[in-house]
């Protein structure tokens, strides 16, 4: 807006000292100051209101004024309520700077003024932006894109002056204006988004986090990709993006709302021309699958891939080694989750989690090919020609996924997004080098997968280096039996423990831990041999058992591990 619109409105109360030929400039903000150095608050275009506090003496004035003409204000208003005739060592001050000045009538308070200049400013930049949005989802719907999702992130920076990104459900950032949002406090939103998704209220989601508070909008995929009119909420939740705005969205005038939605609209749009993509990895999966569970010839799987491995890794020489992943997503069948597909939800998921949560861009996920058959989601992950690995580290040293590595990231986000009725279980298979080996792999895959579900927790994952250990039967151990295990070992232990504050159990665990050694076990529980005698003694005591006999430690040993 124009410093001559501000003269022209009676109800602000302003009379020019001085800067005629001035009222042409544009006021981009306003600002209350009474500091005599307020430089480090202004960035241009502002107008200055003051109550002159800080004029103590004539001499104030000129080095006041040649701060705001230097930072390029557009003008200043001072206050008669304090001093009545605005004094003329500022109005002489203001003339040589060639910087308007206005004087605000007492009975009009700076907020009225305040209040005017951000709605006349922000319904205008919102008006621009609106012009620029609309023509460049005119040119996104009818053409290729024009820039994608960054383009219009900075044009809400420049224009609304509003930093925003595009994450994905688990926090991973899509795209962004500036500088990257801080990994942690991505997730943290996502998180946020997620929690309040599942409890259905509707967005944009305030949320205070870092210091600041963030406005959350839900990013509709509602494309190609889209599945048909969904009808619950949990078909969607996990795959959507969202928009994070770092503002309070709550007093926003419903016209900025009406373009924020507009955005995410076009965000929207860009997302469904980049899912397209993902139809031809997702078709390579589906087909290796199809050839691997129906038992067909080695020699016809290994043609597959060969086909496969150079839309997943363009440029590479030779067929790579393959691992397989294979995750579910669980609901409670008590929440009415029956009608829920949960197939295509894990299938959306796991392209995202196999993503590096380091890499910034939408299209981050061309060496992912992922189907999904029934509930399961099965991911085919090439890896680069080389040494297999064969350690428990491989997800640390850039060849390999290993399982906990997968989720370290997406914890936190997930579990909020699981909450009260959900479960993410994942397994991790070896890597194989030949088409022999995939459908070892599969079934290596999917008996990861039971491990990990039988742990607690929503959100669980395990590797196939664990199917080498006791731990793989734990999970087939019918409910009833291990209760009765469980009980019969440790029930008596709890008794006691609860009665006398006595810390059987803790010493239980700590004497299996250090396996046997009296000396390492009193140690870590900070005791004195004779005192570990005795507790262990009243263990052996209360369940009959002997711990010197390694029968005995192995039962204990298991009976941990299932309660």
């Amino acid at each position: 807006m124009r410093l001559r619109a501000l003269l022209e409105t009676d109800a602000l109360g302003l009379r020019l000292l001085g800067g005629e030929d001035e009222l042409d400039r544009t006021v981009r903000g306003v600002m209350t100051t009474d500091l005599k150095d307020p430089s480090r608050y202004l960035s241009g275009g502002e107008l200055v209101l003051t109550g002159l506090a800080w004029l103590r003496e004539p001499e104030d004035a000129e080095p006041f004024v040649r701060i705001l003409a230097s930072a390029g204000v557009a003008a200043l208003a001072a206050g008669e309520a304090e001093l009545g005739d605005i004094p003329d060592d500022l109005v002489q001050a203001c003339l040589r700077h060639r910087l308007p000045l206005f004087a605000v009538n007492e009975s009009v308070a700076f907020a009225t003024i305040t209040e005017h200049v951000v709605r006349q400013v922000s319904g205008e930049r919102a008006g621009d932006l609106a012009a620029v949005v609309d023509r460049h989802r005119r040119l996104m719907t009818s053409g290729p894109a024009g820039g994608g999702p960054e383009v219009v992130l900075d044009l809400l920076g420049s224009d609304l002056d509003l930093r925003a990104w595009v994450l994905s459900p688990t926090g991973r950032q899509i795209a962004g204006a500036g500088e990257p949002l801080d990994a942690g406090l991505a997730a943290t939103l996502a998180g946020e988004h997620l929690a309040a998704t599942r409890t259905g209220r509707r967005g944009p989601h305030r949320v205070s986090a870092a210091g600041s508070t963030y406005s959350l909008f839900p990013i509709r995929n509602t494309g190609r990709g889209a599945p048909p009119a969904a009808r619950d909420v949990r078909e969607t939740v996990l795959s959507d993006w969202l928009l994070a705005v770092e503002a309070d969205a709550g007093d926003w005038p419903a016209a900025r709302l009406d373009l924020l939605q507009g955005v995410t609209q076009l965000i929207a749009v860009e997302r469904d021309r980049r899912d397209a993509a993902r139809t031809v990895r997702r078709r390579l999966a589906q087909e290796v699958l199809e050839l691997v569970q129906t038992g067909a010839a080695p020699a016809e799987i290994a043609a597959r891939l060969r086909v496969a491995a150079p839309v997943l890794l363009p440029g590479l020489g030779t067929a790579p080694h393959w691992q397989v992943v294979v995750a579910r997503v669980e609901w409670d069948p008590e929440g009415g989750a029956g009608t829920v597909e949960t197939g295509p939800v894990a299938q959306a998921l796991l392209e995202e989690v196999l993503v590096d949560p380091a890499t910034v861009g939408a299209d981050s996920a061309d060496r992912i090919a992922v189907a999904h058959h029934g509930d399961e989601a099965i991911a085919l992950v090439p890896l680069p020609a080389g040494p297999l690995p064969d350690s428990e580290d491989e997800g640390t040293g850039g060849i390999g996924l290993h399982a906990d590595v997968l989720l370290a990231t997406v914890r936190e986000p997930l579990s909020a997004g699981l909450d009260g009725d959900g479960r993410l279980t994942l397994g991790v298979s070896a890597a194989v080098h030949s088409a022999e080996g995939l459908r070892g792999a599969l079934e290596e895959a999917r008996h990861a997968r039971r491990v990990a579900a039988a742990r607690p927790g929503r959100v669980c994952a395990a590797g196939h280096h664990e199917l080498a250990s006791h731990v793989l039967l734990l999970p087939f151990v019918p409910d009833d039996v291990r209760r009765a295990f469980t009980a019969r070992l440790l029930d008596p232990l709890r008794d006691y423990d609860r009665r006398h504050r006595a810390e059987l159990i803790p010493t239980l665990e700590a004497f299996l831990d250090c396996d046997g050694s009296w000396t390492r076990c009193a140690t870590r529980l900070h005791l004195h041999v004779n005192t570990l005698r005795y507790r262990v003694g009243r263990i052996e005591q209360l369940t009959g058992r002997d711990l010197s006999r390694l029968e005995d430690k192995l039962d204990f040993f298991l009976a941990l591990r299932m309660s």
